[in-house]
């Protein structure tokens, strides 16, 4: 009997100790009126979307590929994209899905006679959670009446980031047909016979691999945001890929912002480095477009591309209230009412008075 309330006891502490954290947890909201998209861009932010709102972002990008080492090879394709955010049990946490899937057109012209073919496949097809670790803006900034400057000059503590972790798997169950093996275009010529062993086989990739973000975001003067990521991606395969994005925005009006963006790929496989440069315009709340232009450093294979696409949210979100707040304004209405009702009587009571002391004597 003693054995069993102990462990009552423990058990009735334990599941407090979680309620206070959940409440703890959504206290911490982050949560915004307008949408907050990744869109432009391929970074991802620190913050999620919010508890209670689902989110689509989506986009085609027409890309464009050639080749110097095999005589000008050449890859014209499109692909489409499509991330979608949940933000569910408290503030923090996100369930994300990210795919994008390409439709091209290869064109072999290592022979004398160039060699087309039309291909398809996924690029990614990624299914993950990210959480919010660190977040230096969950305190509202002191305002100064009296300083436009105080408000929105510099500041080195403005440079301290959010911070958040994704972790995830991308799978894809038809990875030994695509032609895109660990996001190679031109895989197909891959260590070519005439410079390897004749018997040399192709390592087929898994089709289950992981990847893990960190992501940082940073405010600073008011209107500009700068977001890195450092990633590990392809991690179980037989190339693991290392992955940097650096994004710097800056909203010029309430509705434009403008971007530059930086993107590194270091692999045994497949390097590259990315330039982009692009604009979006929020709609409304619930709604922003966008547009993108970008381009690599290298000529195998050299890469341009155009991007256009849209991110637009259901919002369900509910403001989380601190029932200390609910109690001490639920107070302050009765102390409002008991003041109200004692002025009432205190008048009613001078009048009483009044007409007492007017009473003629008998």
């Amino acid at each position: 009997m003693e054995l069993y309330c102990t462990l009552m006891r423990k058990t009735k502490i334990t599941l407090l100790i979680f309620f206070c954290l959940i409440n703890y947890l959504n206290v911490l909201a982050q949560y915004t009126e307008q949408i907050n998209s990744n869109r432009p861009g391929y970074s991802i932010g620190a913050f999620s979307v919010g508890k209670g709102v689902i989110q689509a972002e989506t986009g085609f990008e027409i890309r464009n590929y050639k080749h110097n080492n095999y005589n000008e090879s050449k890859v014209n394709g499109t692909v489409a994209f499509l991330s979608l955010r949940w933000g569910f049990l408290f503030e923090q946490l996100e369930l994300t899905y990210d795919g994008s899937y390409m439709f091209d057109k290869f064109t072999n012209n290592i022979p004398s006679i160039p060699i087309e073919k039309k291909r398809s496949g996924f690029l990614q097809n990624f299914m993950g959670i990210k959480y919010l670790v660190f977040d230096p803006y969950k305190k509202e900034k002191e305002v100064n009446n009296y300083s436009w400057k105080a408000n929105n000059g510099f500041k080195i503590k403005d440079l301290i980031p959010a911070v958040s972790i994704t972790v995830g798997a991308n799978y894809d169950p038809f990875i030994e047909e695509n032609p895109y093996p660990y996001g190679d275009l031109f895989a197909i010529f891959y260590r070519p016979i005439f410079n390897r062993t004749l018997f040399y086989t192709p390592p087929t990739p898994s089709p289950l691999s992981l990847k893990g973000i960190i992501a940082t975001q940073s405010h600073f003067l008011s209107t500009w945001v700068f977001v890195t990521n450092f990633s590990l991606k392809k991690y179980l395969s037989d190339f693991v890929e290392k992955n940097y994005i650096l994004t710097l925005t800056h909203t010029f009006s309430p509705v434009w912002s403008v971007y530059i963006e930086n993107q590194g790929i270091i692999s045994e496989r497949y390097s590259d480095n990315f330039f982009r440069a692009g604009a979006a315009y929020l709609v409304g709340n619930n709604l922003q477009v966008e547009a993108t232009v970008a381009g690599n450093t290298k000529s195998t294979p050299s890469h341009i591309s155009l991007n256009a696409g849209a991110s637009y949210r259901l919002d369900f979100h509910k403001d989380y209230k601190d029932p200390r707040k609910i109690e001490k304004k639920k107070m302050k209405k009765e102390e409002k009412v008991m003041k109200k009702m004692t002025r009432k009587t205190n008048k009613k009571e001078k009048k009483r008075n009044k007409r007492a002391r007017k009473k003629p004597k008998q």
